[in-house]
């Protein structure tokens, strides 16, 4: 529907995202009102793991929308290239970019506001790998006040990803963003969706009566208690699901902290100490930031991405607890 293009600020002397839609949208008010009020929604929210917009306007009957420029990709990008090399997702991978997506959905929920297509390519990453929630555009402001201008129950999103709510009309909460965020677990961590199908009606008769395939059934390597925290966001009923992200968050966490791993492990000889690889096993130096073997980041902190060196305990730039 819109092109996205890196532009200069020269006011500002800074690179920006400028999103511009196609001319015949203008003509539509009610179009125009729709992408006002996405403008409108978006800038008042701020958080670092959701895009910031600097302006939105119309100018020679196209309407544009000037964002910060996020150029490390998306979310969909590495689930591809993990994908195109026969691999899942890492869980500890997972972890730092769903604790924070979950982050950005609970903010944006607070503000009444719910996303309703939440999927990998809305997913934006920053060089540093951080997550950052874009594309608020079917987005819907859960209070009742004359800027609600999308009927409850318009089963707008992406079909791979919508809840069953979403699928059946129905109205929705920040429960349907809970699920859709679920969806994509299951995604990074099997390497597809729960449920495919070539057309709308059969995606949606899969979020509605099936149950999903177990996650591990299609990679035996996922944790039991990870699992759990899948079916759980996956629930049909949205009471049956977490009630906000950042509960998905913290049961994530525990179930990662919760998994036996060698990386954990100190192996002491003498005076050294050794820090063993998750990926490869080798055994690393106390100051190594990366596996000096295969490359695999040793202690990346899951809430700000702060490359650590393998014997830090708290990670050194927000303090919090290290797996």
């Amino acid at each position: 529907m819109a092109r996205v293009y890196r532009a200069h600020q020269e006011n500002l002397d800074r690179e920006v995202a400028v999103k511009v839609l196609p001319p015949w949208y203008a003509a539509d008010r009610s179009f125009v009102e729709r992408f006002n009020l996405e403008a409108r929604l978006v800038a008042r929210l701020s958080h670092p793991n959701i895009v910031t917009v600097h302006d939105a306007s119309e100018s020679n009957g196209h309407l544009y929308i000037v964002m910060q420029l996020v150029d490390g990709g998306t979310l969909k990008h590495r689930l591809d290239q993990l994908q195109a090399q026969h691999q899942a997702m890492d869980i500890l991978e997972a972890n730092r970019i769903f604790t924070q997506v979950a982050s950005a959905l609970t903010y944006a929920h607070e503000q009444g506001i719910i996303h309703r297509d939440v999927k990998p390519v809305n997913v934006l990453m920053d060089r540093s790998g951080r997550p950052i929630l874009s594309d608020f555009g079917i987005a819907k402001v859960l209070a009742g006040t004359k800027e609600q201008l999308t009927r409850p129950g318009a089963g707008v999103g992406t079909p791979e990803y919508m809840s069953p709510e979403q699928c059946k009309g129905e109205p929705v909460d920040g429960r349907a963003d809970i699920y859709a965020l679920g969806v994509m677990l299951f995604e990074a961590l099997t390497g597809r969706t729960p449920f495919v199908g070539d057309t709308y009606h059969a995606l949606a008769h899969g979020h509605i009566y099936e149950m999903p395939p177990r996650p591990r059934a299609l990679n035996p390597r996922i944790d039991p208690a990870v699992e759990l925290v899948i079916l759980t966001a996956l629930m049909k009923h949205p009471a049956q699901r977490y009630q906000r992200a950042n509960d998905m968050a913290d049961a994530l966490e525990r179930a990662v902290r919760s998994i036996p791993t060698e990386s954990s492990i100190v192996q002491r000889s003498g005076i050294n100490s050794a820090y063993v690889c998750p990926k490869c096993q080798y055994l690393n130096k106390p100051v190594d930031k990366f596996c000096t073997k295969c490359g695999m980041l040793l202690n990346l902190c899951p809430i700000c991405g702060k490359q650590n060196m393998a014997k830090d305990r708290f990670c050194t730039q927000c303090g919090r607890k290290l797996l």
